[in-house]
């Protein structure tokens, strides 16, 4: 029975957008592969691990029958992707098999019934929607989401605080070494009344959804629609439609880590800061990565050194007539924030080498990045 017949970059490019989310190895097979359904001329495609779904849909598919399948989505993608772009694809199903053709080549591939497939079930409860541009909420996300936990304990720092609160929506993400503070501010009729009498919510989302949201928004201004709902949220852009479980936890008071009265201020360029960085960061202890900032009157030094008793030392001139600063930190750290902000500087506030440092940029009070320091 064939399904489809269509190009190859009409069947690859929705593929593509679903399969982010498999898991080669699963304990249920099936979750390992991708959902096949045609209806008309519309193929939908869908993939979930059961804490994310995402689904998406295509439309000239050519000549076909209805009907529906799921096959290994790696397995598919790695075929479809070896194919020449201009190659003409065929989907068939022959005996609990998908056939996949183009030009003389033959592929036959286990299938797993749609019946068998699990699907997430969009939950009942109070809906607060917001609308914004997919490039708005992708920079949102990167200027936050590598101060994600991986793997933490503490699981709600597994993840990034989205908090919808007075006329802004702001992400956090912290480790408990740093954290990163974005904001970008929403429509005024895109709040509703509370009962509490003053619009609030907040939802932490998966690291999984985070980088698989940053991995498929685009920087344009098509729009991007999120529906929260009291334990999922659903985006949906272009023709994706993405739905995740929340994590139900308490995320820690991001206001009282952000420090508030901050003596010293140092305003130096990112760029050539950056390139500093990931020199020195060449001969820094493996395992600690930590380099040394010495802070003077119009210069900043950077030094690294290891266990082979090799050092590297970078100096630049900053704008600063502070006192004196000896300080250090975490490499990692530092060139995380750097390599995500577009801006030509930087402020690093502080008031001491014993506590935090914080990390803007000039003129915007909608970032903030605060890092710890360590002992070299």
């Amino acid at each position: 029975m064939l399904l489809s017949k269509t190009r190859r970059d009409t069947l690859l490019a929705p593929l593509l957008a679903v399969s982010g989310i498999v898991e080669r190895r699963h304990t249920l097979p099936i979750l390992s592969n991708v959902l096949l359904e045609k209806r008309g001329d519309l193929l939908t495609l869908l993939a979930t691990d059961i804490e994310i779904q995402i689904t998406t849909s295509t439309s000239d598919v050519g000549e076909g029958s209805d009907g529906a399948v799921t096959v290994s989505a790696r397995k598919l993608q790695d075929i479809l992707r070896s194919l020449p772009e201009a190659a003409e694809v065929s989907l068939s199903l022959e005996n609990r098999r998908l056939l996949v053709k183009a030009g003389k080549s033959r592929f036959h591939l286990q299938t797993l019934p749609a019946d068998d497939f699990p699907s997430m079930s969009i939950a009942d409860g109070e809906v607060t929607k917001l609308l914004v541009s997919q490039r708005q909420f992708r920079h949102l996300l990167l200027q936050t989401q590598y101060s994600m936990a991986t793997q933490d304990v503490r699981y709600y720092l597994n993840g990034l605080l989205l908090l919808v609160e007075a006329g802004e929506l702001r992400a956090v993400a912290t480790d408990g070494h740093r954290l990163a503070y974005a904001s970008m501010p929403l429509a005024t009729d895109e709040e509703g009344p509370s009962e509490t009498g003053g619009f609030r919510r907040e939802l932490i989302l998966p690291r999984k959804t985070v980088l698989e949201l940053g991995r498929l928004l685009t920087d344009g201004d098509t729009p991007l629609s999120i529906e929260i709902l009291p334990t999922q949220v659903r985006f949906q852009f272009g023709q994706i439609n993405l739905v995740s479980k929340l994590i139900d936890g308490k995320f820690p008071d991001y206001q009282r880590v952000i420090p508030a009265t901050l003596r010293n201020v140092v305003t130096v360029g990112r760029s050539a800061l950056l390139q500093s960085m990931v020199r020195a960061a060449i001969l820094t202890n493996e395992k600690f990565r930590g380099v040394r900032l010495m802070l003077g009157e119009g210069s900043l030094k950077i030094m690294a050194a290891n266990a082979d008793q090799e050092e590297a030392q970078e100096e630049i001139e900053v704008e600063y007539s502070g006192e004196p600063l000896d300080v250090g930190f975490n490499v990692a750290y530092l060139l995380d924030v750097l390599n995500n902000l577009s801006d030509e500087s930087i402020e690093w506030s502080f008031n001491d080498a014993s506590s935090s440092a914080l990390v803007t940029v000039p003129g915007n009070d909608r970032f903030k990045y605060v890092v710890m320091p360590m002992r070299i």
